[in-house]
């Protein structure tokens, strides 16, 4: 009895715990508001309390270009060579591929089977609202998305938080560190440590995380009457869920097949980094916590440093799902007939086009409706998934986490066996 009370304690008190309580206590005070103040009291109290998690999101931002720099210069360089590097990116990018493709096949096989977008009566849809999104659109092409890999200036990637960007210098940076062995030690050693320093910064800047969790629920609450969006999106909800749901089945399934037991134990550690991507819409808001439970986990901090980078960047699993989803539900809205080749060649543009722009704010949605133009599909019709989107951001923010979290561990137990095979053979 006196365990159970204590683990109800040491829980509560705890950084999940504090989230939970904080996401409750934001959705009934925005509720509250939301039935008591007049609409402009609403939105303004909500432009308000947002700043909570907007402050809390850049408190992760600012860390976010030193710990991704340091980290996989340090790992790239323990990896001590060109080949090692080359396996464990052949790996990591092999399994992003599967497991974007899958996702994005969950999403086909659902939105296909309960046609969410057929019948569907959305009368009072503000089409001006797609213009912010749809303006991004114009800039989505293959010359783009092959200059956006490439940083110009590792200074402005850094400055503008281009993820991928910076991990393309980095690895440069970390392959030619350690092609010069011994002479650059003091170097790698001083990212070493300062990347320590960074992940130090990581535990300071959590304990921001209810707060940004509370103010970015009540802010969403205060604004949108939850129970009307529910009845009106309640097919397209419940499709997407019911996706998203066959998604962590198959996860959590694959977790278990290729770490066994430790699966659990991965989950456990994960449940913070979870609930505060669930909260704050935000996976990059846990990149660095994530790092952190990850090397708890026994994941060696090399392999970490280089998976979650490049994970960040093309292995977004709950994106991929909602994409297919979206995009289809679109052209089934505005009874647009794509055929089964139509819909396996959009899924293969989405694969493509999906990469390396998780920085770009509501990325998701910007290459819906790019694919929409290419495929005919009118772009406007962005504006009848706006309503929603943020409630689906919730559950796909969580789902990137979860996949992330599996590929780094599933990787780096891989390579943990293959080092002990060679010492072995040795």
């Amino acid at each position: 009895m006196q365990v159970t009370e204590t683990k109800k304690k040491s829980f509560l008190s705890g950084l999940t715990g504090q989230i939970l309580i904080a996401m409750v206590l934001g959705a009934a005070l925005g509720i509250t508001l939301h039935h008591y103040i007049s609409p402009e009291a609403a939105l303004s109290f909500s432009n308000k309390i947002k700043m909570l998690a907007t402050i809390f999101i850049r408190l992760v931002q600012m860390i976010i270009s030193p710990l991704v720099f340091t980290t996989l210069v340090v790992g790239i360089a323990k990896l001590g060579d060109i080949k090692t590097v080359g396996r464990v990116g052949g790996k990591a990018l092999g399994w992003f591929f599967t497991a974007s493709f899958i996702s994005l096949l969950i999403g086909l096989f659902y939105v296909n089977i309960l046609e969410p977008g057929v019948g569907i009566n959305l009368g009072h849809v503000d089409m001006a609202s797609a213009t912010e999104v749809t303006g991004k659109t114009q800039n989505l092409s293959f010359e783009n998305f092959v200059e956006h890999i490439v940083p110009k200036s590792i200074v402005e990637a850094m400055a503008t938080n281009e993820i991928l960007q910076i991990v393309v210098f980095s690895i440069f940076f970390g392959l030619a560190a350690a092609s010069l062995g011994n002479t650059v030690k003091p170097v790698i050693g001083a990212l070493d440590k300062m990347s320590h320093i960074v992940l130090k910064m990581v535990n300071y800047v959590m304990n921001f995380a209810p707060i940004g969790v509370f103010g970015a629920i009540a802010g969403v609450f205060a604004i949108r009457d939850a129970e009307e969006l529910i009845i009106t999106y309640f097919k397209f909800f419940g499709s997407f869920l019911l996706g998203i749901g066959t998604l962590w089945v198959v996860l959590v399934a694959v977790g278990y097949i290729f770490l066994k037991g430790r699966m659990t134990e991965l989950l456990r550690r994960i449940v913070g980094p979870l609930a505060i991507a669930f909260g704050t819409t935000s996976s990059e808001a846990v990149f660095p916590k994530l790092t952190e439970e990850l090397e708890n986990f026994g994941v060696k901090d090399r392999i970490v440093s280089f998976m979650l980078p490049l994970g960040y960047s093309f292995n977004l699993d709950g994106s991929m799902m909602y994409m297919t989803f979206a995009s289809i539900f679109i052209a089934q809205f505005y009874k647009v007939d794509l055929d089964l080749g139509t819909q396996m060649a959009m899924l293969l543009v989405l694969m493509l086009t999906s990469k390396g722009i998780a920085g770009v704010p509501r990325a998701s949605l910007v290459v819906v409706a790019a694919t929409c133009g290419m495929f005919k599909i009118p772009v406007e019709g962005i504006a009848l998934i706006l309503p929603i989107d943020h409630f689906c951001d919730m559950f796909r923010s969580a789902t990137n986490v979860l996949g992330n979290a599996l590929a780094t561990s599933v990787v780096g137990q891989w390579e943990g066996n293959e080092e002990t095979e060679v010492v072995s053979e040795s």
